[in-house]
């Protein structure tokens, strides 16, 4: 007897082989870690074949479920131009779209945008996933994600693969946080050699604010001192004030500074790159269309927000 496969079901293998773990594959598709497992199950049932693993406290996929995986793969890809050939004839931004950003865009830029796609798009369900740019590259990439809004140095560009499109917004400028009692603070603008020798609060390595920190402080002559890695900028922030180090913190979604920490620019000005990414192939669906639209207006308003208050936002 042929075995008919579940398309939702073959879904949730694929997230889980991309995700490396059932809780993730569970926040990527917007499901809890038991419905995952369950629908994994009744593949299992349905294939007669072991997929998953138990290793340590996650699971590993066998090697028959691997190949399934990537049968998975083809066939949502054969889905999506599917969908994008009906969307586009309907000309109206239906279905889900699952949209990914880094942790400030989706503080400063992506309340605004989904607010917009909410009322202008009603029939389009969107779901937002805060992750890495480095990671939201490999999911738009493979086709986790429909949309990403990135962020990268000129320094520490983002490897984005053919067949990827790319909406640039602007630049994020950057500033130098530190305790409002500290020297430095008196300089209106603190030259890069002038941050040699200070103690550091940054986030962990692999993060691409990370990278750039390291990389600028070791081309002006000095290995970084970092002691506090955290990943909310806002408890950089708390530790800042609390005297422990400096941090440099980006102007998008951050809140108004506490009494005690004060910002300064650098020079030269260090500035992240945004910009949306997504499959070429699905350019001409209404959704993508209507979510970059969304995206862009909300940055235009962000950036008139910045040049009416001098500082304090990207511009």
């Amino acid at each position: 007897m042929a075995v008919m496969l579940d398309l939702g079901r073959m879904r949730a293998l694929h997230a889980v082989a991309v995700h490396g773990s059932v809780g993730g594959a569970a926040a990527a598709l917007g499901f809890t870690p038991s419905a995952v497992s369950q629908q994994i199950s009744k593949l299992e049932r349905e294939t007669r074949t072991v997929l998953l693993e138990r290793q340590g406290r996650g699971v590993v996929l066998t090697d028959a479920a691997v190949r399934l995986a990537d049968t998975a793969r083809q066939l949502l890809a054969l889905v999506e131009q599917a969908e994008v050939t009906l969307e586009e004839r309907r000309g109206q931004a239906v279905g889900r779209l699952l949209v990914a950003s880094f942790a400030t865009g989706a503080r400063g830029v992506m309340p605004g945008a989904l607010a917009d796609l909410r009322e202008h798009c009603p029939d389009l369900d969107v779901r937002l996933l805060e992750t890495d740019p480095y990671l939201a590259v490999e999911l738009v990439t493979r086709g986790e994600v429909d949309l990403a809004l990135v962020q990268d140095w000129p320094t520490v560009p983002l490897p984005v693969q053919d067949g990827v499109s790319r909406l640039d917004l602007g630049l994020d400028p950057v500033d130098l946080l530190l305790p409002a009692g500290h020297p430095l603070a008196a300089l209106a603008t603190v030259p890069v050699e002038r941050l040699l020798g200070q103690r550091w609060i940054s986030v962990p390595p692999g993060n691409i604010c990370h990278d750039w920190l390291v990389r600028t402080l070791r081309e002006a002559g000095e290995e970084p001192d970092v002691l506090y890695q955290v990943g909310e900028f806002e408890t950089q922030i708390a530790l800042i004030r609390a005297g422990l180090g400096l941090g440099l913190v980006p102007r998008l979604g951050r809140a108004p500074l506490p009494a005690g920490v004060v910002a300064r620019t650098v020079s030269p000005e260090p500035t992240r790159r945004v910009y949306a990414l997504w499959r070429s192939q699905a350019s001409r669906r209404p959704a993508i269309t209507a979510a970059l639209r969304a995206i862009r207006e909300q940055w235009a308003l962000i950036e008139a927000a910045s040049a009416a208050a001098g500082a304090g936002a990207p511009g």
